[in-house]
């Protein structure tokens, strides 16, 4: 009987013992896997640890950062999905996430900048002494004097001229051959020395003859170099005659669109001094200089000036004429993100998953910019709230990987990223 007992009290723990099992081991089966990535990733090696908060902080062993915080590994297959930010559609949707298409569109080459009117020193004219002399009377006693042309100047007393004078004079009237060969070789004398007809004027002023010199063109005294009673030496600059019927325009063209310009282009200038008023000239070329303090280009513009009216010296702005181009891959200016010598934006992958990407930029107009390299066109950016992004991206370690050379450019890209080999894919 008590063999019985104990027999029975076996087979019912035996029961009990796999009901039990069936029950755990089903239920086991059914429910979701709690820490199956870490037990995963726990078979994978280990680069280092690092705080989330400080991904730029690693360790070769585990233990607390600086900050006091528990470190986690960085496994060598974490971030399948390289450089990939998962953000909550709700909570995307609350910060107001806007994106924007990037778009192939011709950059207006419209290019606006600063200039200033100057002589056009091609329309000036230097009157000098050819001989040694002394000044008699000044005609002109002021800079920027207006003169009209043959307008007398300056009187001179010069005894080499006096007497190259008379000479011509005496043989003026002969009648055989050898003193007219002598009245050619005199007029010639006249020439050497600068003179013409129009130039020579015999006075008797004190008994000795003075030479009134006379403006070649109409426009105005720029320099005054000379006093009455003063002596002056043969080849001394008397004064400077510059024309006004054209002027120069220098403007100051940024070396990022300098290249954009070339000689030729259309230009419009405006002056603050006749509101109202265009002019409209040509580029006639860049200067080969560039200024070491604001690294700028010098552009030469040619300008008609009628009626004078425009006086070196002036402010003006110029306006080149749009530049045509072909279609290149543009995003809006606010779509960018400086960091250092680069700049990168947010690709919008849809479903709440963001890729920060590394571009190269080109010109900017009209409040976008040029995308040399990272886009080709058709992605979707972020406008707004992607520096909160940005900042996922870093806690998370994408930047990193971005900066380490194994980010990719978003799908369809004109160009690899460096260090990225050709025909990677995500």
């Amino acid at each position: 009987m008590k063999r019985i007992v104990w027999v029975s009290i076996a087979a019912l723990t035996l029961l009990l013992t796999a009901t039990l099992a069936y029950w755990a081991g089903h239920r086991q089966s059914s429910a979701p896997v709690v820490g199956g990535p870490a037990k995963a990733a726990s078979t994978a090696t280990v680069l280092y640890w690092y705080d989330p908060m400080i991904p730029d902080q690693h360790s070769d062993k585990p233990g607390l950062s600086s900050m006091g915080m528990e470190m986690v590994p960085k496994y060598a297959d974490a971030g399948a999905e390289k450089n990939l930010v998962r953000i909550d559609p709700a909570t995307v949707q609350n910060l107001g996430v806007r994106t924007a298409l990037v778009e192939r569109r011709v950059l207006a080459g419209d290019v606006r900048v600063p200039g200033t009117i100057a002589w056009d020193v091609r329309h000036a004219s230097t009157v000098s002494a050819r001989v040694d002399a002394v000044i008699a009377k000044l005609d002109v006693r002021a800079p920027y004097t207006a003169v009209v042309a043959g307008e007398p100047l300056v009187e001179l007393l010069a005894p080499q001229w006096s007497s190259a004078i008379a000479e011509a004079d005496a043989l003026q009237h002969v009648q055989s051959a050898d003193a007219k060969a002598l009245r050619g070789a005199a007029q010639q004398r006249l020439q050497v020395l600068g003179l013409s007809p129009s130039d020579v004027r015999a006075s008797g002023r004190q008994g000795q003859p003075t030479i009134t010199l006379h403006a070649p063109q109409a426009g105005v005294v720029t320099s005054l170099d000379v006093r009455e009673g003063q002596r002056v030496s043969a080849g001394q600059t008397l004064m400077t005659i510059n024309g006004l019927d054209t002027v120069w325009v220098e403007a100051a063209l940024p070396q990022a669109v300098a290249g954009t310009v070339h000689a030729g282009i259309p230009v419009t200038v405006r002056v603050d001094a006749l509101p109202g008023r265009v002019f409209e000239g040509k580029l006639e070329t860049l200067l080969p200089d560039i200024d070491m303090s604001t690294r700028t280009q010098r552009a030469r513009i040619v300008l008609a000036n009628p009626g004078a009216v425009l006086s070196p010296g002036m402010f003006a702005r110029v306006r080149f004429a749009p530049v045509q181009g072909e279609a290149v891959p543009v995003v809006p200016d606010e779509a960018l993100i400086a960091a250092g010598e680069r700049s990168r934006v947010i690709v919008a992958e849809g479903e709440g998953r963001f890729r920060p990407v590394t571009v190269r930029t080109g010109r900017t107009a009209d409040g976008y910019t040029e995308i040399v390299e990272g886009l080709r066109g058709g992605e979707r950016v972020v406008l707004s709230g992607q520096f909160l992004i940005d900042s996922e991206a870093s806690l998370s370690g994408a930047l990193e990987r971005l900066d380490t050379g194994a980010a990719q450019p978003a799908p369809g890209s004109s160009a690899p990223m460096p260090g990225m080999p050709m025909g990677e894919g995500r």
